[in-house]
Order: C-alpha cells, then structure tokens, then sequence
C-alpha cells in the first residue's frame, strides 16, 4: 500500500476522541482471497489526520494506492489532481460548506463512488447524499471493519476487486455443497443424477478442482437452479 499524505497536511494526534472502534489497526482486507484489477486509487478527506492515517492504515491491501488529506484548504486541489476510484468523505469539515465540498466531488471526481461517514448524521444530510448518489453512509463512531467491508463490496461491485482463483473454487464449491444438502441428496446420489464420477464431484466441491462448463450445467440441473445462481450465491456470500 502507498500511503501518502499532501504536503502541508498535519501529521499531530488529533485533540478530539477517536471516532472509529476499536483504536487499534484490525487485521489487513484478506489478500490471499482477493485481488486487484489493476490500480486502485483512494482518496481519504477528514479534517481529523490520526483517523485519516487509521483508515488508511485498515484499508493496507494489496497495492491500493491511498492519499488523506486532512487540511480543508488543500481539499480541492487534491480533488483535482487525479481521478480516485473511492473517495471516504467526511461530511463536516470545519470551514467548508458540506454542499460545496460534494459539488467538487461531482465536478473533479465524476467517476469516484463515494463513501460518506460523519459524526452528526441527519436526514437532511443522509438525504442530501442520496441525492448525490453516493455509494454508503457511514456514522461515527463506527467499527473499522464496516468501512472495510463496505469498501470491499464497492470496489467488487466495480470490478475492481476480485475473488482469487483458488477463493472462486472454495466458495463455489461450498454453494454446491450446501444447495445438494438443502435437497437431501448424498453426494453418491448427486453423482448418478449428473453423470458426474463421485471422485470428481467431491473434489469440486471441496475447491480442489475446478469445473469445466458443461460440468457445472449438469451439476446446475441436478440442483435445479441456473448456473448463474450458483455464481450469485458467491456474490452474496462475500
């Protein structure tokens, strides 16, 4: 991960209490499972430099490339810059205007979803980022692992974070499994009605294997579900 903070930016502890639990940096985003599509860019706003340095320190995955800015007059320029894929935003930035600092994110970053965590929420702010579309609303204090999690699923949900080939297999296989349990079939019953060797099945279903498409469309048809459903519970399961 490269971490970089503008120049200009403080790097004091902040005078206010922490508004992310738990204090200390949880475990890394698991890279083993997940890996990138290419460069992924971060960009952290909060006027508060320790939880821009938290954040950014949670989010240490693979090779995103992470900026935080934390002083309100150096928001805009790092805005224009370059283009982010993910901007964590905090809503209330002392000296600036909420609408103005979302209006630089539509002007300078129109392709970048937008998370946006704030320590006093309210309707008309959570109404205000609705309209904005941005991606999630986050409140303070909220656990670090939420703002991973959410993370994860935007950068998924934009191809640019995918499960790794040995992941893909394990979860696969794991939906196959439970959906044959869910209909009360043995694996040796699940063999004879796909035409599938039992030795074979056994190993897709552990992850040791991987399955070509025509064994996947007979193990579909045996589940009685689509091959797209099989692919959709490993979504869901993420």
């Amino acid at each position: 991960m490269k971490t970089l903070v503008p120049n200009g930016t403080s790097n004091g502890t902040s005078n206010g209490t922490s508004t992310l639990t738990p204090a200390r940096v949880p475990e890394a985003l698991p890279t083993t499972r997940l890996h990138t599509a290419g460069e992924v860019r971060l960009l952290v706003v909060d006027d508060d430099p320790a939880v821009g340095r938290l954040i950014s320190a949670a989010l240490a995955v693979n090779d995103f490339t992470v900026h935080v800015v934390s002083d309100p007059q150096q928001i805009e320029a790092q805005f224009r810059k370059q283009p982010y894929h993910i901007v964590i935003l905090d809503y209330v930035i002392p000296g600036l205007e909420s609408a103005q600092v979302m209006e630089w994110v539509r002007n300078y970053q129109p392709d970048a979803s937008v998370i946006v965590v704030t320590g006093f929420p309210s309707i008309d702010s959570a109404l205000h980022c609705l309209r904005s579309h941005t991606y999630d609303y986050l409140t303070k204090p909220f656990q670090i692992e939420q703002l991973q999690r959410t993370v994860t699923r935007c950068l998924e949900s934009r191809g640019l974070l995918r499960l790794s080939e040995e992941a893909l297999r394990e979860q696969l296989g794991s939906a196959i499994r439970e959906r044959r349990k869910a209909l009360g079939l043995t694996l040796a019953q699940m063999a004879q009605r796909t035409s599938v060797s039992l030795g074979y099945l056994s190993q897709i279903e552990l992850g040791k294997n991987s399955a070509s498409i025509e064994t996947l469309y007979r193990i579909a048809l045996g589940l009685r579900v689509r091959v797209a459903d099989l692919f959709q519970s490993v979504q869901t399961g993420l």
